[in-house]
């Protein structure tokens, strides 16, 4: 990878930026204490992630259609039998993501400040997710000043890092992705010919699990202020 190369970088969001995982897993936490008369705890996380899988066809990813996974499960996995007081916490906790802080990771900021200062690229974020939900986390993080523009896509994908090329007129070689995930920010791009930089996230969704492997466009940084020096 050749910074010298590079003309736009963008960025992935969820657990990039900032945390979004532990809130997840912090809601499923309770969808386990709620639904204990009717499974195990593995039980039902297994439960959750089969409809959750199930449903990411018709309704992508997000906050929203986490919810409602939570209900349906709940409905499922008790065969109808889950009180409505029982449903009420479970949609209140899972809406509550729909809040999550969207406090930036430390040093995110003062290193986008950094790059966004020195002038050589162009700065984007490409993420996946509800449009509505990603732009108000975004707004909320206060980091909205440091970027060009912002880009949500249902999946990320090779078609889906093609079409970003070319809307930003640039050849995939002229692209760097900085993300979490090697399987969704990373890999794609890299079958394009473009680079990539993983940052590791504390937490890790299982969805985006994948084996990493050497490439000359790929860099794997211990942290999020870590991408100066390698920029420089």
């Amino acid at each position: 990878m050749d910074p010298r190369n590079i003309q736009v970088i963008a960025f992935d969001a969820d657990d990039t930026l900032w945390d979004c995982q532990s809130h997840f897993e912090a809601v499923e936490r309770l969808l386990v204490s709620e639904l204990a008369p009717w499974g195990a705890p593995e039980t039902v996380s297994q439960a959750l992630w089969e409809t959750e899988t199930g449903n990411m066809a018709a309704l992508g990813f997000g906050s929203k259609a986490f919810c409602i996974s939570l209900v349906e499960t709940a409905i499922r996995l008790s065969d109808g039998a889950v009180d409505a007081a029982r449903i009420g916490r479970i949609l209140a906790a899972g809406k509550s993501l729909l809040r999550i802080p969207a406090t930036p990771f430390p040093g995110v900021r003062e290193t986008l400040a950094a790059l966004r200062q020195s002038g050589r690229w162009k700065m984007v974020v490409f993420t996946k997710g509800d449009q509505n939900e990603q732009e108000d986390k975004l707004n909320r993080s206060g980091l909205m000043p440091y970027f060009d523009e912002m880009e949500i896509a249902a999946s990320k994908g090779v078609p889906e890092f093609r079409r970003l090329c070319n809307r930003l007129r640039i050849a995939p070689e002229q692209l760097l992705m900085v993300g979490n995930s090697f399987k969704s920010d990373i890999e794609p791009l890299l079958q394009l010919g473009g680079s990539g930089i993983l940052v590791p996230a504390p937490l890790l969704w299982k969805m985006e699990h994948a084996e990493e492997y050497d490439h000359p466009g790929f860099l794997k940084i211990g942290s999020f202020p870590e991408l100066l020096g390698v920029l420089s």
